[in-house]
């Protein structure tokens, strides 16, 4: 039975899984419903574009930095060069039930020398768009375990993100031999994903 996680709670993937390697996170939101009267009804009004949020991956090194634009797995890099972290491509506009992403990590295969996988969605080309966190409701990220496909834990961002134009969702961790889950559910003003790598640079 999946774990619910509240934000700044953490959780061990591995202690009573012994032996789990192969996970797959899932990253889902919703479009708020376009269209109606009033204040939502305008920013909404015919036409306007699809919110197009895109999943990445940070993997960040002992010392909390990205070294490299190589350590980014997103729709433009959507396989870690070590094999350990594979984004199974983008989707444009989070409509439907379940993942709106996913992404496979081998957790064995994780070089030693990085510590932590850091979850990011921002919004694509936000500022031309005027779009923004406020505009997505139902937001969480899932961890199942692969082997037997069964999902080991849930976290729904509840916060108000509105004006915010990217989200730090989650992280899994090393602790010790352990590999644990944080739920972060941090807003950032990032208007791009360069920018919000630059938090780790």
């Amino acid at each position: 039975m999946a774990v619910n996680l509240q934000k700044g709670q953490r959780i061990s993937l591995t202690k009573d899984n012994e032996g789990l390697s192969r996970i797959m996170v899932g990253l889902g939101w919703d479009p708020v419903a376009q269209g109606g009267k009033g204040l939502l009804g305008s920013l909404f009004g015919g036409g306007a574009p699809n919110v197009d949020c895109d999943a990445s991956v940070f993997l960040i090194d002992t010392n909390g930095k990205v070294r490299s634009k190589e350590e980014i797995v997103y729709f433009g890099n959507l396989k870690h060069k070590s094999g350990s972290v594979q984004h199974m491509g983008d989707n444009l506009t989070g409509d439907g039930d379940g993942d709106d992403e996913q992404i496979v990590i081998e957790l064995s295969k994780v070089p030693q020398d990085i510590a932590r996988l850091i979850f990011v969605v921002n919004i694509y080309d936000c500022i031309k768009r005027r779009q923004h966190f406020g505009m997505i409701k139902n937001a969480f990220i899932r961890v199942v375990n692969l082997s037997n496909r069964q999902e080991m834990l849930r976290y729904n961002l509840t916060d108000d993100y509105s004006n915010r134009t990217a989200l730090i969702v989650g992280e899994i961790y090393r602790n010790g031999n352990e590999w644990k889950f944080g739920a972060l559910g941090e807003g950032d003003n990032s208007s791009n994903l360069g920018e919000l790598v630059n938090r780790y640079r």
